[in-house]
């Protein structure tokens, strides 16, 4: 029996790339597609074929409706919030609409494939609801990064209805780990380890109190493998083939801090600056429903994750 065939978008990224790795150790022959603007070359797996494009071109649209694939794990994305607030409209085109050219790819294959999307469990629920956020919460998104992602998953319910595509949304909470871009848009752990390797000062916004839910990417790509290989429920309403992936556990920035100093062995002063405004005060996920639904559940403890994490940027650092 051939190996399944999956295409992973965002394929050179942070995230990606590891559920390139996933994949392959799970015996999928896997394409990796990137454009390039924010992901690496060397992220790509040596055993995925990589094809360069955006996924708003009619090439990478080809790719879809005719490459064979059993499953799109969809993750490339114009990820910096910042930028979404300052230019909507790009932020659309890319996370709307370069979307859309994929889905309407997929519909128009021979053998349509599951479509895995990757959502996030933090920006598309908003400051209105109390943690811990379960996939059936209201949704309110403060950002228009939030509400492209809002939008698509309407979007990927739509197609699963309307049109019988095999759909998936999974909702990470805050990712970390190897091959995380310290710069731009990073996650707060790839800002400290680097900080820690230049000998200076972890800098804290506000009390430190603030919370989130930080899930090993290891886990988020395990996360994805699962949603390529599982049954899963008929689609229905919006949040039917919806699932949160984090790991249920609110841990402060200055937790935090303090963790990735014992697993490191690096001590450094924390200094506190003025809290940024309108920043989220508590957010972290339920996700019982992603054990019953895909038989996932985390398994990196966040001592251990960020343990692997900042001897990643250590050795992978240059002067």
């Amino acid at each position: 029996m051939a190996p399944l065939r999956a295409l992973v978008t965002g394929g050179a990224g942070f995230i990606g790339s590891h559920v390139a790795d996933a994949l392959i150790a799970s015996g999928f022959r896997v394409t990796a597609l990137d454009d390039l603007s924010t992901g690496r070359r060397t992220n790509i797996p040596g055993a995925a074929t990589f094809v360069e494009g955006d996924i708003r071109s009619a090439d990478s649209a080809e790719l879809v409706r005719n490459g064979g694939f059993d499953v799109v794990c969809h993750l490339a994305a114009q990820i910096d919030v910042r930028k979404s607030v300052s230019d909507p409209v790009a932020d659309a085109a890319c996370n709307v609409l370069g979307t859309l050219n994929l889905l309407e790819a997929a519909r128009a294959a021979s053998r349509p494939p599951r479509f895995i999307f990757s959502s996030t469990g933090g920006a598309i629920y908003g400051d209105f609801v109390q943690p811990p956020s379960d996939e059936a919460m209201p949704k309110d998104p403060e950002s228009p990064y939030g509400i492209a992602k809002l939008s698509v998953e309407y979007y990927l319910s739509y197609y699963g209805r309307v049109h019988g595509l095999d759909v998936m949304a999974l909702r990470y909470a805050n990712v970390y780990g190897p091959r995380q871009d310290p710069h731009g848009e990073a996650g707060v752990v790839a800002i400290f380890c680097q900080r820690l390797l230049a000998g200076q000062a972890l800098t804290v916004f506000g009390d430190g109190r603030q919370t989130r839910d930080y899930v090993s990417v290891k886990d988020v790509a395990r996360a994805n493998v699962a949603a390529a290989t599982r049954p899963i429920p008929p689609a229905g309403r919006l949040d039917d083939r919806a699932c949160n992936i984090g790991t249920g556990i609110p841990t402060s920035v200055l937790d935090l801090a303090a963790t990735l100093q014992r697993a490191s062995g690096v001590a450094s002063p924390v200094n506190h600056a003025p809290a940024r405004p309108g920043e989220q005060q508590r957010s972290f996920v339920r996700i019982e429903k992603a054990a019953r639904v895909l038989g996932w559940m985390p398994e990196v403890p966040l001592e251990a994750g960020l343990r692997e994490t900042y001897e990643w940027f250590r050795d992978n650092t240059t002067n």
